[in-house]
């Protein structure tokens, strides 16, 4: 990984996933910021009468399905997810680094140069496809460690995420998972239901993990240092372009707070949490080395649903920190 000299931190890119998503994400950039009107229009094009269809539902104040089924949130965020990162990079402050979490991972893969964006699109509109043929399940995050709720877990349902010390997410069938969180909750734990209808990252979900849509995709060694939230590192090129690997995605767990410890240990980084919401830079505020200032995390887009005008007012603070790395950002439409 190169590091530039002469400038502030090195610029790293979050890129979140399921449960970060919202009505109408970043739909207050769309037709305002060329860049990322491009790109998102772009990746909604290359799946044709789908894509039309998903960009409707994005835009429109009350969606035809629900922004939580797997056939709008996976989509969509992958989608803003790349596009943002893809308007930051033109904004010239390009990432030396990535880190994707959940669905976050195969767009931080695409913007990385392993699949083609439009490839990349494909895939996971067949993965969502595929997972939405499944039993309904979900997830859970818990305010406890892995070890403290190893004990209440039986069946299908598992730890699905590790998103820091003591924030874990629980995942598996339906049924199961409401038997778990009752025991917890009666236990006197913290849960609260994440924004999925899909029991992602749990073997309930293994079934929809071929490899069949690859057939025909090229893979390529990443262009950018990719750390993976299943690896827990830095991807080796013989991974990064193994399609197994990417497939089965869905089914394992993520380890993002492992991941992001690693990353940090390389060495300064502004992080930028390129995708909706604000859970994976409020995450990375709370390790060592953001809280002591080595480094920083900031987030493009609101917390949650607040309007277009919101969404151009959280993108000028953050640009306003990129800018002070350093970074000059030029072109960007009614920022000053």
């Amino acid at each position: 990984m190169t590091r530039e000299t002469g400038a502030g931190r090195p610029v790293a890119f979050l890129l979140p996933g399921q449960g970060s998503q919202y009505i109408r994400m970043a739909a207050g950039l769309h037709d305002w910021e060329p860049g990322f009107t491009e790109s998102v229009d772009a990746l909604f094009a290359a799946l044709g009468a789908d894509g039309r269809r998903l960009r409707d539902d994005w835009l429109a104040p009350r969606p035809g399905v629900d922004p939580d089924h797997v056939t709008r949130s996976q989509p969509l965020l992958f989608a803003i997810d790349y596009a943002l990162a893809e308007m930051v990079r033109r904004w010239g402050a390009s990432p030396v680094a990535l880190l994707g979490h959940s669905a976050g991972e195969l767009a931080a893969g695409a913007f990385a140069g392993v699949f083609t964006p439009a490839d990349a699109m494909g895939l996971m509109w067949d993965r969502a496809r595929r997972l939405a043929a499944l039993p309904p399940g979900g997830m859970l995050a818990v305010a406890a460690s892995v070890a403290e709720l190893e004990p209440y877990l039986y069946g299908e349902v598992v730890v699905g995420a590790v998103n820091a010390p003591r924030q874990t997410m629980l995942a598996g069938p339906a049924p199961q998972l409401a038997d778990v969180t009752d025991k917890l909750r009666a236990a006197g734990l913290t849960c609260r239901e994440v924004r999925a209808t899909t029991a992602f990252h749990s073997p309930a979900v293994r079934s929809a993990c071929g490899t069949e849509a690859y057939a025909g995709v090229r893979l390529q060694a990443p262009r950018t240092a990719l750390w993976s939230a299943y690896t827990a590192a830095r991807l080796t090129d013989a991974t990064a372009t193994d399609p197994a690997f990417w497939a089965a995605h869905p089914a394992d767990p993520v380890l993002f707070w492992p991941a992001l410890d690693d990353l940090l240990a390389t060495g300064p980084l502004l992080l930028v949490e390129t995708g909706p919401g604000q859970l994976l830079s409020g995450l990375a505020r709370r390790h060592r080395r953001v809280r002591t200032g080595e480094s920083a995390a900031v987030a493009l887009l609101p917390a949650t649903a607040k309007g277009p005008e919101e969404d151009r007012r959280q993108l000028e603070r953050a640009a306003e920190l990129i800018r002070a790395e350093g970074r000059p950002l030029p072109g960007l439409p009614g920022l000053s």
